[in-house]
């Protein structure tokens, strides 16, 4: 039996229909129009379907769409909407990205880590996208981007 379910996504209150078994990324792709999330393995493995749930990086393959109901869900487009962020422009200055399928789950990632520390360390950067699979850049470039925003954080303050 199908259910009405409100999600707050990228800070827009959004109503859509959902089956006892709809997952979070077939909801989002799918009945939303969102494609930023990316379908990869779908066993959460490879990180590609990565959102935030109410701030905190979650695979939305693993997600009932029904768990969701009322909570805020950030993806990529949330984060661009009034322009890349620093981050973002961080991983366009370190070439962080060759073919782009991993880049949004790993924005997210790194996103959530600096909201919850600003100056990570770099075995902090590596643990938080640990999760997200990349199979062009040999995770230098990313690491370093993400590290140049936390130094950049750093002598601004």
């Amino acid at each position: 039996m199908n259910k009405q379910i409100t999600l707050t996504i990228n800070g827009e209150a959004r109503a859509v229909e959902v089956g006892p078994t709809d997952i979070l990324l077939d909801v989002l792709r799918e009945k939303l129009g969102i494609k930023s999330p990316k379908i990869g393995c779908e066993r959460g493995d490879c990180g590609a379907c990565t959102v935030l749930l109410d701030g905190k990086s979650v695979r939305s393959c693993l997600i009932l769409a029904i768990e969701a109901d009322g909570h805020k869900i950030t993806t990529l487009e949330g984060l661009s909407r009034n322009g890349l962020t620093p981050l973002q422009e961080s991983f366009l200055k370190h070439s962080s990205f060759q073919c782009g399928f991993c880049a949004p789950g790993i924005v997210l990632s790194a996103t959530e880590l600096l909201a919850k520390h600003p100056h990570p360390s770099e075995e902090e950067i590596k643990e938080s996208i640990s999760g997200n699979l990349c199979r062009c850049t040999g995770y230098k470039p990313i690491i370093e981007a993400i590290a140049a925003v936390s130094n950049a954080r750093r002598k601004s303050v």
